[in-house]
């Protein structure tokens, strides 16, 4: 299994680690905002770096929804997945050589199982909280299914090729799973249930496994931590197990992702009885219900805490905290108000020093044989929704017909990625080809209301229409709209980004000045996951020769 190395309590808190003054942490939020060091990837003005440059790092270190995260160590290198819901390609899979400095280097699934049900859009469905592991020489992620069970796959390396996903557990809500092989040979799974499927939650139940992963071997779990016995506990869930020095530890958050806490619960037998502690909570700071993540203990010897934060719309982000032992219970970031119990640090120095700055990628150029990887579809991809080669150093997105009229979130070949930054501008060139009417185009911010720039055909004209659509019955307005003499050479489409999810979309026509539609709008989070920003090309009709819209490029830069 992939834990922790070595336990040794008390480890003490590094002395850089006490909580930051006002000064101090006003001086460390405006470096957050100037050049990023000479290591930085050339010709990118990244919307977020989490390394200040000087030696120390500011929080969140990915600052996008890569929700549920759970990491490992393995030698010198970290790895992270996290949950991905509907999007396709699943399991994205990042690595770091200090956890600051994530990069994306693909994903587990390519497609999400059973490839059927997933052919058409199940918002917040899918690919729920997994658990990341390094055993008996490859990597292994045990994923839930909140619909279905949990499932296995395995690696020999991280980036692929994963195995078919194997399913474990069948069941219906159960989700969370948390693998351990134990020092007598035998495995488990412990795991989570989901209220809106199982009817029950709050709970934690253990299941005996074969070690290879292929059974359980048991008839029924047991329960061995059930919240409703515990005073003010609700909604525990998102289990992570460990042992270590003869304890078996259990790291688990409670209360809900917006208000809630991180707990952990120690024994030393694996089916308890459990004494419990809360370790991190808000504290004094502006991190709201910080919980739910991975151990990690780094080359050093000293630990950190991998950690989710729910802002709304931007969706969960990734924050990592120190994490320090006190007679055998963890205490996570810096001390707070309450004793024994952590908050969140905004900056601190670096796990390990002297790595190179890296960012997932946002831009897209659109001039190399595959999308970038931080694209995935509102369900499984299709090889006929778009094309790379048929006009070279473009992306052409061929026109897919929407389930409804005016419904475009609910089209599955809709093309989209994480927000990135709390403020970032992101730009883009189209043209749409061989439309017919009722075809429409363009730049969308996705979410449970969403909206869209682009171009639409209607009688025989190009028009450019901005609409914005809320998600009780399919409600759409549309408040801008401009008829084009004939389809523009090239039409810019912009959309600004500020603090609070506000958003502006603007464009410009044949490199005249940008124009701005009539109001901003705000963006809001989907189902379980937080908004996306992309392209799409929806029409009608079934598709019919190359007709679609044509992008230039997908640039993604800092306010």
């Amino acid at each position: 299994m992939s834990r922790p190395v070595q336990f040794r309590p008390p480890l003490g808190h590094p002395a850089s680690t006490g909580r930051i003054g006002m000064a101090v942490l006003l001086a460390v939020l405006a470096a957050g905002c100037r050049s990023a060091p000479a290591t930085r990837p050339a010709g990118h003005d990244e919307a977020w770096v989490a390394d200040l440059g000087d030696g120390r790092y500011r929080n969140p270190v990915l600052h996008a929804d890569y929700s549920d995260p759970d990491a490992i160590r393995v030698g010198d290198t970290y790895y992270l997945t996290s949950s991905s819901f509907n999007s396709a390609p699943g399991l994205p899979l990042l690595q770091s050589k200090d956890m600051v400095n994530w990069e994306l280097v693909g994903h587990a699934l390519p497609r999400l199982v059973p490839a059927e049900r997933f052919a058409v859009p199940r918002l917040g469905d899918g690919v729920w909280a997994p658990c990341l592991r390094w055993h008996d020489g490859k990597f292994w992620i045990f994923y839930p299914d909140p619909d279905r069970g949990v499932f296995v796959t395995t690696a020999e390396r991280f980036t692929g090729p994963w195995s078919e996903p194997h399913l474990l557990l069948p069941g219906k809500g159960i989700i969370d799973p948390a693998p351990l092989w134990d020092d007598d040979g035998k495995a488990y799974v412990l795991h989570g249930w989901a209220r809106s499927r199982a009817g029950i939650n709050n709970r934690l139940t253990l299941r005996s496994m074969a070690p290879d992963g292929s059974r359980l071997l048991d008839e029924a779990g047991v329960t061995i931590i059930d919240g409703n016995e515990l005073p003010g506990y609700r909604t525990l869930e998102g289990p992570k197990l460990y042992k270590e020095n003869g304890w078996y530890y259990v790291f688990a958050p409670a209360g809900g992702v917006e208000e809630g806490w991180q707990a952990v619960f120690r024994s030393r037998s694996i089916r308890g009885p459990y004494e419990v502690r809360t370790v991190m909570d808000q504290g004094t700071t502006p991190i709201n219900g910080p919980h739910q993540g991975a151990w990690v203990r780094a080359q050093d010897g000293k630990d950190w805490f991998l950690h989710f934060q729910d802002k709304g719309a931007y969706g969960r982000v990734v924050h990592l905290q120190p994490m320090r032992w006190v007679d055998g219970w963890p205490v996570i970031g810096e001390d707070g108000p309450k004793p024994g119990t952590g908050q969140p640090v905004l900056a601190h120095v670096k796990p390990v020093a002297g790595a190179p700055v890296r960012v997932p990628p946002t831009s897209d150029e659109f001039d190399g044989p595959a999308l970038g990887l931080q694209w995935q579809w509102n369900a499984n991809g299709q090889p006929g929704w778009y094309s790379l080669a048929e006009r070279p150093g473009f992306l052409r997105l061929h026109t897919q017909p929407a389930p409804e009229a005016d419904y475009v979130r609910g089209a599955p070949a809709v093309l989209l990625q994480k927000l990135p930054a709390p403020a970032f501008v992101v730009n883009t060139r189209i043209q749409q080809n061989g439309a017919r009417d009722g075809d429409r185009a363009g730049l969308i911010l996705d979410g449970m209301q969403y909206a869209w720039l682009g171009l639409r055909k209607a009688g025989g004209a190009t028009q450019l229409v901005y609409t914005t659509c809320t998600p009780a019955k399919v409600r759409c307005t549309e408040s801008t709209r401009v008829v084009l003499p004939s389809a523009p050479a090239a039409l810019d489409l912009r959309m600004e980004m500020r603090e609070g999810g506000v958003a502006r979309f603007s464009y410009r026509i044949d490199g005249t000045a940008f124009v701005p539609v009539a109001e901003s709008f705000t963006a809001s989070k989907g189902r379980w996951v937080g908004a996306q920003v992309g392209l799409f090309s929806v029409g009608n009709q079934a598709p019919a020769g190359g007709a679609g819209l044509d992008v230039d490029y997908f640039r993604v830069t800092a306010h």
